[in-house]
């Protein structure tokens, strides 16, 4: 183990395993703190001879592990998974699986991991959505586009309130939402702010919509949007809102002249779901939290 990651190289070895297994082997915040550090973590890689064949990366019992595609097969898995748990040592331990390929399960089950978590990738087909729509809204309720540098707190506030479910979504920091604001597809244009009242005079914030574009090649072959964050203040449940800031984004994506769209939901998340698949959206793609609460009698995994 190299205890000094060489981000580029590691970057190199992402792309690789995306283009083999046709899906990301790591989240976006994992490459953020790659590149950027910050939050603690443990960045760890493994190599064969003098070439970087394998990355993870542990954080507060949860992890990731991504293995080159020319280097698999060779033991370098076990040997991360072996890193990783004695990271976590007596604590329970998650790996998320992108993609769930059937490797995953070869490596985590037989050490105690089961299936705890998934994630459903959903897409949709932007043709038949209207750019311009113009949805009905309360009287004293106003949709803008994110300021940065004023609106920050408000929406960590409301994000916070929304999501005060989600391990990850509800836990963002200024500091989160900065790293995205700097990276090159953030588009203040396509972050939608629902706000009663002026945002400069006692405003409230009710809720967003925050839209990505994926370029080409990362998450296919042509540019994708993806409903990134789609969020409403637990107070403001029953104006519609969440309807009204989805249809705005779609078509502020239809606008960019893009054909599809994704999103992200949790599986067991029935309302929502069932919710996307009426409006058009089929599952696309899986990723699996595999998780093992307490050692047990499991043995750690042999670097053969």
């Amino acid at each position: 183990m190299s205890p000094e990651p060489d981000v580029d190289a590691i970057l190199s070895l992402l792309r690789a395993a995306a283009a083999a297994d046709g899906v990301r082997p790591v989240s976006e915040e994992t490459e953020l703190r790659l590149q950027h550090g910050g939050a603690g973590g443990r960045d760890l890689v493994v190599r064969d001879g003098a070439t970087l064949a394998g990355y993870a990366r542990y954080d507060d019992g949860v992890a990731e592990l991504v293995v080159h595609p020319g280097h698999r097969r060779r033991g370098h898995g076990r040997a991360l998974l072996r890193e990783l748990l004695d990271l976590a040592g007596d604590r329970p331990l998650s790996v998320w699986a992108h993609g769930d390929l059937p490797g995953s399960a070869e490596l985590l089950a037989p050490h105690g991991f089961a299936r705890a978590r998934v994630l459903l990738q959903m897409r949709g087909d932007l043709a038949g959505i209207d750019p311009d729509p113009y949805p009905e809204l309360p009287g004293d309720v106003q949709v803008l586009p994110f300021r940065p540098g004023r609106d920050e707190e408000a929406w960590l506030r409301v994000n916070a309130r929304a999501f005060d479910w989600h391990p990850e979504q509800g836990r963002m920091t200024r500091t989160d939402l900065e790293l995205r604001e700097a990276e090159p597809w953030f588009d203040p244009a396509g972050f939608l702010l629902a706000w009663r009242g002026d945002p400069d005079a006692g405003g409230a914030l009710l809720g967003s919509h925050w839209t990505k574009v994926h370029p080409a090649g990362d998450a296919g072959p042509d540019p994708v949007g993806e409903i990134y964050v789609l969020g409403v203040d637990p107070d403001a449940q029953g104006l519609r809102l969440g309807g009204v800031l989805t249809d705005l984004g779609l078509a502020h994506l239809r606008r960019k002249g893009l054909d599809s769209v994704l999103l992200y939901v949790e599986e067991d998340n029935e309302a929502a779901v069932r919710l996307y698949e009426r409006r058009g959206f089929t599952r696309y793609a899986v990723d699996v939290a595999w998780h093992r609460p307490v050692p047990g009698n499991a043995q750690p995994p042999t670097t053969g």
